[in-house]
């Protein structure tokens, strides 16, 4: 576990520091490492700092502390304590009070191993500060871009048709090390990147164990057993008399403990990670690399989320079924050969349109399906189409205007179509977020169908060749005659749907402020 003291920002390489030119700052004691880092600069002429520090700072003086003729053991139990309190470096300045970084000072920092930097008068110690942070924010930028560079390629790879190998491998290059897909007998289903040694990846099977579900006698499926080995064995008698009248060797169930999600270790200098897929599978994904760097947690985290989804859909069959219904389509089966692969038997149809101007993108007609509880959505345009199961209620929704259709087997989807097309153009004009298309049984049931349509057509013959009078038509009757309904639902002028509407009564030779006239042509338009 890291130091709970240690701030949750990058910290800056002191190399870092001694490198920029406008501090002038110069190392005159203490060891030549690259590897020490600052957290956070702070200043102190406290002659005893210890009470003050957190650790990891670097810890910027000018010597107002020191007394007059201060020998070299004041120096050593300065230093000393600095040291104790995890201060990673000690920065003096320059005047005004000494001329000089005393003698005795620069001998116990190298005594004690800790950094010593001499600050030139010119620089400030608020300036030496504001460099800090401002390398912080730098690393931190960094950290982000890569994080964010990272996520991209992974969710590029992820929608590749075979995803899995592809998401191993960007995620391998972005840590600079191993990656591994375990399945849930702890086989490596796939890995990508370069391999460890055999000592490094069987620990890495190992860690796997920790992060697998419990089994049902409430062990994690052989985790660290051969670590528990010895304390179970030792402790099996007096485990027996606590729960009371256990026989030798007998086995009892016993209330299983959650297994974590993530797990980490370090063998041979080799940070290794394992990160739980898919709850309740058993799929874990294993990462090996040679050091641990900002943000490499965070997209390893991202790879695993996309690994749980693939694995998810491999495992639930939701994703097979749905490529299975979509190939079958294709290849001229009927829908109702299809439908049962989509979960289903009856369907609603359901037209959605934004409100206002905006034209649905891919994410929000997918969150509109996930909320309707289908992933079976299809935005066209301006409108999404949704094919919802019948059992789920279509209720309305803040930000859409809907239109639902009726119950409806598969060879009656265009059907159903339509009449979501048709309530979603009523609902537009109405205003109403939700309008369903009726399903009581109407005039046209008690004609025979070929009866029917035959007289459709023949009524509607004047028309039938100009699609936008016949649309005008039936909106218009169906909303009552009304010119501004008709106009919005139409996104048409209202004049338009005046000359129309003219043009319609010269063609079929009808009076339209005749109600019988209207009820016929009504009937008529159902049919087509």
């Amino acid at each position: 576990m890291p130091d709970p003291m240690v701030p949750p920002t990058p910290p800056v390489p002191l190399e870092a520091l001694l490198a920029r030119a406008d501090l002038g700052l110069r190392r005159i004691a203490g060891p030549d490492d690259p590897g020490t880092v600052v957290h956070w600069a702070h200043a102190s002429e406290m002659a005893d700092p210890y009470p003050y520090l957190l650790g990891g700072e670097l810890l910027l003086s000018a010597g107002v502390h020191i007394p007059e003729g201060a020998g070299a053991g004041y120096f050593d139990a300065y230093v000393s304590r600095i040291v104790a309190a995890g201060g990673a470096a000690l920065g003096f300045g320059l005047a005004p009070v000494h001329d000089a970084v005393p003698g005795a000072l620069v001998e116990a920092c190298e005594m004690h191993g800790l950094p010593l930097l001499e600050v030139p008068p010119r620089t400030t110690f608020s300036g030496v500060a504001r460099a800090v942070w401002q390398l912080m924010a730098q690393a931190r930028l960094a950290e982000l871009r890569r994080v964010t560079e990272a996520q991209q390629s992974l969710a590029t790879a992820a929608a590749r048709p075979d995803p899995v190998r592809p998401v191993l491998h960007q995620l391998a290059q972005r840590i600079g090390g191993w990656a591994v897909l375990f399945a849930p007998d702890t086989t490596e289903l796939a890995t990508s990147g370069t391999t460890p040694p055999p000592e490094t990846r069987q620990a890495l099977t190992t860690l796997t164990k920790v992060v697998r579900p419990p089994t049902a006698t409430g062990s994690h499926t052989d985790a660290a057993a051969g670590s528990r080995a010895d304390a179970a064995a030792g402790s099996r008698a007096a485990g027996a008399a606590r729960v009371g009248a256990a026989a030798p060797g007998e086995r009892r169930p016993v209330t299983p403990t959650p297994a974590p999600t993530t797990a980490s270790d370090t063998v041979n200098g080799t940070h290794l990670a394992a990160y739980a897929l898919t709850p309740g599978h058993g799929y874990v994904l294993g990462v090996a690399s040679p050091q641990r760097t900002p943000g490499d947690h965070t997209i390893a985290s991202v790879a695993a989320a996309l690994l749980t989804l693939l694995t998810g859909q491999q495992q639930s069959g939701t994703g097979t079924a749905h490529s299975s219904a979509l190939v079958r389509l294709l290849l001229g089966s009927p829908p109702e050969d299809v439908a049962p692969l989509l979960g289903g038997e009856r369907w609603r149809v359901v037209h959605a349109e934004p409100d206002g101007q905006a034209t649905p993108d891919p994410v929000s007609a997918a969150a509109l399906g996930a909320a309707l509880g289908s992933a079976l959505v299809d935005p066209t345009g301006e409108v999404v189409r949704i094919l919802v199961p019948a059992d789920r209620p279509v209720e309305p929704l803040p930000g859409w205007t809907l239109g639902v259709s009726t119950a409806a087997a598969p060879p009656d989807w265009p059907d159903a179509d339509t009449q979501a097309a048709r309530a979603l153009a009523r609902a537009r004009a109405t205003r109403a977020p939700l309008l369903r298309h009726g399903d009581r049984p109407a005039l046209t049931d008690l004609v025979p169908p070929h009866d029917a349509d035959a007289h459709a057509r023949s009524l509607l013959a004047p028309i039938a060749a100009a699609p936008a009078l016949t649309d005008t038509l039936r909106t218009w009757l169906s909303l009552h005659g009304s010119w501004d309904r008709t106009a919005v639902a139409l996104s048409v002028h209202r004049n338009t749907v005046r000359q129309r509407i003219a043009r319609c009564a010269a063609l079929l030779e009808a009076d339209l402020d005749d109600p019988d006239v209207r009820m016929e042509l009504w009937f008529a338009l159902r049919r087509t």
